[in-house]
């Protein structure tokens, strides 16, 4: 792992365009579908280990969590893997929870966690 990088590095290397990221999102499907990175991939943490090999191609590849915290593990794992042993690999710091950028949803109609968990039926 080569260490972590900003979300406003991140934004900049996407805005840019060439030489572009790939942006792995290791939350599950249904969270994924709530809202992501343009861009972004859905890698599930559980399923990463089955599909790091379609990660070999890759030259820089930015795992992403909510918090920063689960990506700096995926990070570590997908270095570990031979076929990604000349990509640099990130971990992007503070996570979606630090994003300022756009998200896309691909279901917007779907509550976020932030919603569902403080809603006055909230018995806590």
């Amino acid at each position: 792992m080569d260490g972590e990088i900003s979300t406003d590095e991140v934004a900049e290397l996407l805005a840019a365009g060439d030489d572009a990221p790939r942006i792995v999102d290791i939350r599950s499907p249904d969270a994924f579908a709530r809202g992501h990175i343009p861009g972004s991939e859905n890698v599930p943490f559980d399923r990463l280990p089955d599909r790091i090999e379609s990660l070999a191609d890759a030259d820089h590849i930015v795992t992403v969590c909510p918090h920063g915290k689960a990506s700096v593990q995926a990070a570590r794992l997908i270095t570990s893997y031979e076929g990604t042993a000349d990509a640099r690999v990130e971990s992007m710091a503070g996570g979606l929870e630090d994003w300022d950028g756009p998200l896309d949803a691909d279901d917007p109609t779907v509550e976020t966690e932030t919603e569902a968990e403080s809603g006055p039926d909230a018995p806590f």
